[in-house]
């Protein structure tokens, strides 16, 4: 199986490394020729949690020549329509594109190459580009793990190929529910990685703060809101009921689940979400495709999800340049407290 790591930056270039160290080749494709060129000299050098550097073999876009059996997809959603287009062509015809990309991908991706040919897996763990050729896992290495599957739930061989791949680097799940699954992810994307992008700090400083963690369950909530509209089941999150754990009708359950969140989130409290990495860098962030899928389904099923709309709100203008991110944004939350 020819295979491809297709937007190799923080996330891909971490699972690249654990695939070769394996030992089988896969390609980390890259449009950053800074990042290609110290990965082809220097190897793929990942610090933080663990320690290691492997040889790698990555090329930029241009240089893609012949047909790939497997795209790991891990661009941003920003412009999944002609990403996909561009990959097209250079597909096997038995090919797959499995996206690890935040938000529901799936559905764009396989509106350009039709259903039978995705599979989607969601991504337990987080990285931090830290410069060309070298990224930091944030996560604990125990705590990886990947969830995989097809908006049908259908399980075949292909499906199984890729699952014995991603285990090259750490646990998967195949998910019979994979929308479930989806939508877990979500709402944990939703929260932490919402404020972090708007507080501009970790998922762990996120849940430190009082003010903050209100928030972040707030956004849990909302979430799960809108996701039990379309009657989706939330699927545990590495074995745990994330719903039965932090979802709160009463004043008592509320205060119990502001309490558990820390501690759930403890195994990657060092993670900084990839929204606010590309804040940093100025650039445009996956609002839409994370925040923004909740607030709009929420639209759609007339479900109230303010704190959500708040995190879009706040996003907006920081990309605008008419704020930026802080701490101090917490307060502007402070009005939707109940």
């Amino acid at each position: 199986m020819r295979a491809a790591i297709y937007g190799a930056g923080s996330l891909g270039t971490v699972l690249g490394a654990y695939i070769t160290k394996a030992g089988t080749e896969i390609e980390l494709i890259n449009r950053n020729k800074a990042h290609v060129d110290a990965l082809n000299a220097n190897g793929a050098k990942i610090t933080g949690t663990v320690d290691f550097t492997v040889p790698v073999k990555a090329v930029t876009p241009d240089l893609m020549s012949g047909k790939y059996d497997l795209f790991i997809l891990l661009t941003k959603q920003l412009d999944n329509e002609n990403v996909v287009k561009g990959l097209a062509p250079f597909l096997s015809d038995d090919g797959i594109i499995c996206t690890l990309q935040n938000g529901l991908p799936e559905l764009s991706v396989s509106n350009v190459i039709g259903e039978d040919k995705v599979m989607g897996c969601t991504v337990a763990w987080g990285a931090t580009l830290l410069e060309p050729g070298v990224v930091e896992l944030t996560s604990e290495p125990d705590s990886l793990s990947f969830g995989l599957g097809r908006m049908n739930g259908k399980k075949d061989k292909k499906l199984e190929e890729v699952k014995a791949l991603l285990e090259l680097m750490c646990p998967v799940e195949v998910e019979d529910n994979f929308m479930g699954v989806r939508w877990s992810k979500l709402l944990i994307n939703s929260a932490f990685s919402g404020m972090s992008a708007v507080l501009g700090c970790t998922f762990g400083e996120v849940a430190a703060d009082k003010r903050s963690r209100l928030c972040a369950l707030e956004l849990i909530k909302e979430c799960i809101d809108v996701a039990w509209a379309q009657n989706i089941e939330i699927a545990p999150v590495q074995g745990k009921d994330i719903v039965k754990l932090l979802y709160y009708k009463g004043a008592l359950k509320k205060k119990l689940s502001l309490f558990i969140l820390p501690i759930a989130i403890k195994k990657h409290a060092l993670l900084k979400a990839s929204m606010l990495q590309d804040l940093e860098k100025g650039k445009k962030c996956e609002i839409d495709a994370i925040n923004g899928v909740v607030s709009a389904y929420g639209k759609k099923l007339g479900v109230k999800t303010p704190y959500t709309d708040k995190v879009i709100e706040i996003v907006r203008d920081i990309e605008a340049g008419k704020c930026t991110f802080g701490f101090d944004n917490v307060e502007k939350f402070a009005s939707l407290a109940k």
